[in-house]
């Protein structure tokens, strides 16, 4: 990848980290970039104009500066939900990714 991505909202990076790939528990850091950044073009083009999410990204590392806990976990009734729409989401654009 060319570009590290992350959110100013800790219950969307908890999202994200709940929705990763992989069995370890979801974790969500305070980060600072060491670098120049922007609007994350995948989802404020396509999806929220004007950037609510607050979500950007950086050809520059992020500084860890702690671990974020206490941020919103979802329910797994929820949590399912998100994967099904996730799920359809990829299976309609042929398995392209959206950030």
């Amino acid at each position: 990848m060319n570009h590290i991505y992350f959110t100013a909202l800790p219950n969307g990076a908890g999202l994200a980290a709940e929705l990763a790939a992989g069995d370890g528990a979801p974790r969500v850091y305070a980060v600072e970039p060491t670098g120049a950044f922007e609007d994350d073009p995948n989802v404020t083009d396509k999806k929220f104009p004007g950037n609510p999410t607050r979500s950007y990204r950086s050809s520059a590392p992020l500084r860890v500066i702690g671990e974020v806990t206490d941020w919103e976990r979802q329910t797994p009734e929820a949590l399912q939900a998100w994967k099904v729409r996730l799920a359809a989401l990829r299976a309609e654009k042929r398995g392209e990714i959206i950030n």
